[in-house]
């Protein structure tokens, strides 16, 4: 396999952003990984309060511009310019475009010299619905009508086989699509991780999410409520931070639950698996995942996962009764946890098995995956 010499990456977001989550950290942790293997990597994406225009990061080239909606034009209008010597992007010479549809994607393939490839995380039907009726209508045209149309000569990248089949569903070849996992960081060296709580102690659940209303982490604080009412001394902690935050604080203090939640925001790496560490179960009751992150996250301290079946990605990541459940609805997510609350021993397993399954990714293996797909579309 041969390392493109240059890459272009574009994502509405990086990690660095507010509301940043896992499809950007696959992203940076791909383009880091090309990087190191010798690519000239430059990642495009919006602005926030505070971020810099331009700047390094592991290995990468980072370049700023444009808000949620007008990121998209203004990189289009960079990539144009580029190709003429002017503005941020001039003297690069990508061989190979990644235009990530988070929704909708960037259409780079109407501006770009060089071949695209569209990465995909999951498709958006259940969510477009929160943009409001006249937006919701016009994204779902575009992800569903206008994008498989455009791209129908491009390569996709999917991050798990369920969205490989809602692109599928769409329109999109299936040989034009590769599935490529999610890798893993290693736990950071210096986190301080938790031994497992004794008998004596509250039985403590876990969110790792994005605070935004498809995560529905409402139904957390549902589990939350109903388990405390009928007597099980139990603490949820809350990871991650979102614009939606305000209504869940709202929602846990009118369910008469906020001095058994903390809502943690925003966290370091070494925060946030000290806290995963502590947890005996993770909750992540997401509406949609195209993969679900959170899941291996957590597998890595021995923690199983209680997702919604329906989420379509978490199919793929949780083996049902084998590395954590799969549930359908949130009262049969009440009773999931109560399950494993009152048998630590099937805790227990399905935790081992999970650290088991998680140790088998990496991001090199992620990166491996776009490099073959980058041989096949520069092939052709």
């Amino acid at each position: 396999m041969r390392v493109p010499s240059d890459v272009l990456l574009l994502c509405w977001r990086d990690t660095r952003h507010p509301q940043g989550g896992g499809s950007e950290t696959y992203l940076e942790r791909v383009g880091a990984e090309l990087a190191r293997r010798g690519a000239r990597v430059t990642f495009l994406t919006s602005s926030y309060p505070g971020a810099a225009r331009e700047e390094t990061r592991d290995g990468m080239r980072f370049v700023r511009a444009g808000g949620r909606i007008s990121v998209y034009p203004r990189m289009l209008a960079a990539i144009l310019a580029g190709r003429f010597g002017v503005g941020p992007l001039r003297g690069c010479d990508p061989e190979v475009v990644v235009d990530t549809q988070n929704g909708v994607p960037f259409f780079a393939t109407a501006v770009a010299s060089a071949p695209t490839v569209v990465l995909v995380h999951h498709c958006h039907r259940e969510q477009w619905p929160v943009a409001g009726r006249l937006l919701g209508h016009v994204g779902w045209f575009i992800e569903s009508r206008l994008s498989p149309r455009i791209h129908r000569r491009n390569r996709y990248v999917t991050v798990s086989t369920p969205s490989k089949t809602e692109l599928v569903a769409l329109g999109v070849d299936a040989d034009r699509i590769s599935v490529v996992r999610n890798g893993i960081d290693p736990i950071p060296a210096d986190a301080e991780i938790a031994v497992k709580a004794a008998d004596d102690q509250p039985v403590r659940l876990c969110v790792l999410s994005r605070l935004v209303p498809h995560k529905q982490v409402e139904d957390a604080l549902t589990v939350l409520t109903q388990l405390r009412r009928s007597g099980v001394e139990v603490y949820l902690d809350v990871i991650g931070g979102g614009w939606w935050s305000d209504e869940l604080r709202s929602a846990a203090t009118k369910l008469d639950v906020a001095d058994a939640v903390t809502f943690h925001g925003h966290v370091s790496e070494r925060r946030k698996h000290e806290l995963l560490s502590q947890a005996q179960v993770h909750l992540m009751p997401s509406r949609k995942e195209g993969w679900g992150l959170a899941v291996v996250e957590a597998a890595q301290h021995g923690v199983p996962t209680i997702g919604y079946r329906s989420s379509v990605g978490l199919t793929d990541s949780i083996d049902d009764g084998d590395t954590g459940l799969l549930v359908d609805g949130v009262e049969e997510l009440v009773s999931a946890t109560r399950k494993l609350i009152d048998n630590p021993d099937e805790t227990q397993r399905l935790g081992r098995n999970a650290r088991v399954k998680a140790s088998r990714y990496s991001w090199a293996a992620t990166c491996d995956g776009f490099i073959e797909t980058f041989d096949a579309v520069l092939a052709r």
